[in-house]
């Protein structure tokens, strides 16, 4: 089964009295290209979440969302209430006895003193982060089955277009039947037309060899095998995208050799349709994982 690469995965959760939302999404792209955005308070173990998230994502221009929320208002910040008033004691006593009459914001200044203030730390213990992965993994497994589903809606669409070339190549193998014998029986007509004398021997010898450039067999037992291959390749685990992206390209190789060896009105129309699925194909392939 195949996945795309295009996936929307979220959780959320209440981790150290804060709302924690991780979102995970991507659009396609040849390689990994993950954008990380976290809160301060998690940025020492940012390389962590990266690595686990990368290793699920896998391929794709991803961008992983952790964002915080305060549930209630904390106080962060507590002051020395004691230290506070014998700083600006004494600032007020060195005032009072250098400049009496100085309008200096004293209480500004102590503010500024070491010691004064103290913040609360917002590191977290070792059972919070185990929190915080398990929402990580939250999100991941949705941003998964987004991606499964995704897949399964690719591969009924791959298998569809697949299955038309197959039709489409059907034809062309009926179209082939008669094809020499015709091109035997149109020269022989031009050369009647020219009046020209011509020797029938060499004539036979050089239409075989014409017939010979001209003959589709290999590449109609090339597509159909390529054809089965592909299919086959779509319901082998996932991450096969690069491989359909290959067999879509020799697939391409083979419909444009028929054409140029087609020679005929009617199956160079269905090697146009041909490359038409094809196309739409490969612009579907570009969004397998």
């Amino acid at each position: 089964m195949i996945r795309s690469m295009t996936g929307f995965g979220r959780a959320e959760g209440v981790v150290h009295d804060r709302k924690l939302t991780v979102e995970v999404r991507s659009l396609n792209s040849k390689q990994l290209d993950l954008f990380l955005k976290v809160p301060s308070a998690l940025k020492e173990r940012e390389n962590e979440i990266r690595l686990k998230a990368g290793e699920r994502i896998v391929r794709g221009k991803a961008e992983v969302f952790v964002g915080s929320d305060g549930i209630h208002a904390t106080k962060r910040t507590s002051f020395d209430r004691e230290l506070v008033r014998a700083y600006y004691d004494e600032l007020k006593a060195i005032r009072d006895s250098v400049d009496p009459q100085a309008t200096t914001d004293l209480l500004a200044q102590v503010l500024r003193l070491p010691d004064v203030a103290n913040t609360t730390s917002d590191r977290l213990a070792e059972a919070e982060w185990e929190q915080v992965f398990l929402l990580v993994d939250g999100a991941l497994q949705a941003f998964d089955a987004f991606r499964i589903a995704e897949g399964a809606r690719l591969q009924t669409e791959l298998h569809a277009r697949v299955e038309a070339i197959g039709r489409l190549l059907n034809e062309v193998q009926q179209a082939d039947q008669g094809r020499a014998e015709r091109t035997r029986e149109r020269l022989r007509t031009k050369l009647a037309e020219l009046g020209a004398k011509a020797d029938m021997d060499r004539f036979e010898q050089e239409l075989i060899f014409y017939l010979e450039k001209m003959d589709m067999t290999e590449e109609m037992v090339r597509l159909r095998l390529h054809c089965t291959y592909f299919n086959e390749t779509m319901v082998q685990g996932d991450a096969q995208g690069r491989k359909l992206g290959f067999i879509a390209q020799e697939m391409g190789r083979e419909i444009n050799t028929l054409g140029s060896k087609a020679n005929d009105a009617a199956i160079q129309q269905l090697v146009v349709l041909m490359k038409d699925e094809l196309e739409k194909v490969k612009e579907q392939v570009l969004n397998v994982l």
